[in-house]
């Protein structure tokens, strides 16, 4: 019988990596003749770097470069195992993460790091990306990130504009004439689950602003900030970045990306599945394994869980939801693309013990169902 175990984090307990390593010897303990495939997943946010490198036996590169606030930061990319593509993730040099919530100030934060990791990169030969855009601390539109590639930011005077987003409304003109022109030979692949607008209610500032330490009259004046740029970047590209969907993402760096790189916006876990090769291993499995730390509502708006479960139906092949907890509201809708949903917590184990001991949890929960799927399947002749 051949497995698939792709799950996601259980975000406060064990990371992806981990949690497949505990399902698959759950497996092992129930069917030690199974052949098991572990596929950590992730659906564009923190950990996708990771996990197509583990996915794909790639390797990381690192390198020192500015943090949200300039401090200088030791952050990585990922090469995959075709030794072609490069993941960066938005969070390894300009993360929420990186920050103390006292130093939290999306009016200063920068993605200057991320543009920074972009350069090296190129300088290392590749033109192959995918960009991982959760978990940012920033609110600069993505202009540290083209300000890093030569791009120059000017008020009304012709000076420099400061980083991050709080000079954003004397912006007047955009400097182009600079900016890497090794970008136009390159291809971008820009993954997210975020398709909130650059501006407006559901924009950037507004809805991420507050978590990045923004309170409600700074988030708006982002906002009026971020439309100002989005006008600017209208004039010298004629690309409408305020109602384009996505373009919020990571503080705008969703809409830099979609401006001015050759650059496609995909679904996260699309992007992941695509480049850990899920599709052709899921084409000759029996059965997959998927799960996450909660799963709730938000898992059927485009999370790995569902990702996977989609991937597989293509095939016709049963998917076992096993996360950390299941939101006993959504576990009927779940239950319509899942063949089986289950919870590690539950019984005689808390939630809290199953925080606090998940792969032991995991992979007992994988053992105990998997022989209750196998006895429930009809014997062959």
């Amino acid at each position: 019988m051949k497995i698939i175990v792709a799950p996601d984090s259980f975000k406060g307990s064990i990371s992806a990596e981990q949690a497949a390593r505990a399902m698959a010897q759950g497996i092992m303990d129930a069917a030690p003749d199974s052949e098991v495939i572990e596929l950590p997943s992730a659906d564009g946010g923190e950990g996708t770097m990771a996990n197509l490198i583990a996915a794909t036996n790639g390797r990381m590169v690192t390198h020192q470069v500015s943090g949200p606030l300039g401090k200088p930061v030791a952050a990585s990319y990922g090469v995959l195992g075709n030794a072609e593509t490069c993941v960066i993730e938005i969070a390894e040099a300009s993360g929420l993460t990186l920050l103390s919530q006292n130093e939290r100030n999306p009016e200063h934060s920068s993605t200057e790091g991320t543009g920074e990791l972009i350069r090296h990169a190129l300088d290392a030969g590749f033109r192959d990306f995918i960009i991982g855009l959760g978990g940012s601390a920033t609110n600069d539109g993505g202009t540290g990130i083209l300000r890093a590639l030569g791009m120059r930011f000017l008020d009304a005077s012709g000076d420099l504009l400061p980083l991050g987003a709080g000079a954003l409304d004397k912006l007047y003109t955009i400097d182009t004439s600079s900016f890497d022109a090794r970008i136009q030979d390159c291809y971008f692949v820009i993954a997210s689950d975020v398709d909130n607008p650059l501006t407006g209610p559901n924009g950037a500032s507004r809805v991420f602003g507050p978590q990045k330490g923004a309170n409600r009259k700074m988030a708006e004046a982002l906002d009026r900030k971020l439309s100002h740029y989005a006008d600017i970047v209208e004039n010298e590209t004629g690309v409408s970045l305020h109602d384009y969907p996505g373009a919020g993402a990571a503080g705008g760096a969703g809409g830099a990306f979609l401006a001015f790189f050759p650059a496609v916006m995909k679904r996260g876990i699309d992007v992941v599945l695509e480049a850990s090769g899920f599709s052709e291993s899921v084409a000759s499995s029996d059965l997959i394994f998927t799960g996450e730390g909660k799963s709730d509502q938000q898992t059927l708006s485009g999370k790995t869980a569902f990702g996977i479960a989609q991937a597989a139906a293509v095939h016709g092949k049963p998917v076992i939801l096993l996360s950390g907890v299941i939101d006993p509201e959504s576990r009927k809708d779940l239950m319509h693309f899942f063949e089986e949903v289950h919870s590690v917590s539950g019984g005689a184990v808390t939630e809290k013990q199953s925080m606090d001991n998940a792969y032991v949890h995991v992979r007992k929960r994988a053992a105990e169902i998997l022989n209750a799927y196998l006895d429930n399947q009809p014997q062959s002749n």
